[in-house]
């Protein structure tokens, strides 16, 4: 199952810059893993950005009024999908205002990261460390302890 991040906007910061370069890297190994940077620009116009870009996938917007959800909880879900036979899983990333509710209507879960409010480079930081916590999980790997 392809694993696809979405996100509003290329990051800036240079130690998001570091830790993307890094964990795209480390996702990218499994062939299964693919960062799409879409425009920024105003919410509407972005949400169908969003949305364009991961057509055909379960959508997964990152939110703060999402579910919250661990390592092990976001692994199981991940792999029940899978084993559903999905295509793959769009994690959805907004710029600085978040999603548009129209977004929030058509994704098919609203993750939370945390119950902090993290600036959205920082919160695709997070994610994709997570994202690659579940794979070493499902590869047995001790990366999780």
């Amino acid at each position: 199952m392809k694993i696809r991040v979405v996100v509003a906007g290329k990051p800036r910061l240079a130690y998001a810059k570091t830790g993307l370069e890094e964990y795209s890297k480390r996702l990218a190994k499994s062939g299964r893993f693919e960062l799409v940077v879409v425009r920024e620009g105003k919410q509407e116009e972005e949400g169908r950005r969003l949305l364009d870009a991961s057509a055909g996938f379960i959508r997964v917007a990152l939110d703060e009024r999402g579910q919250a959800a661990g390592t092990l909880e976001l692994a199981r879900k991940l792999g029940r999908w899978e084993m559903q036979g999905e295509k793959g899983v769009a994690f959805l990333i907004g710029g600085a205002e978040g999603h548009v509710g129209l977004l929030r209507e058509r994704a098919d879960w609203l993750f939370r990261l945390s119950s902090l409010t993290l600036q959205h480079e920082l919160a695709l930081l997070v994610l994709l460390e997570q994202l690659y916590r579940v794979e070493t999980i499902k590869r047995g790997e001790p990366y999780h302890r």
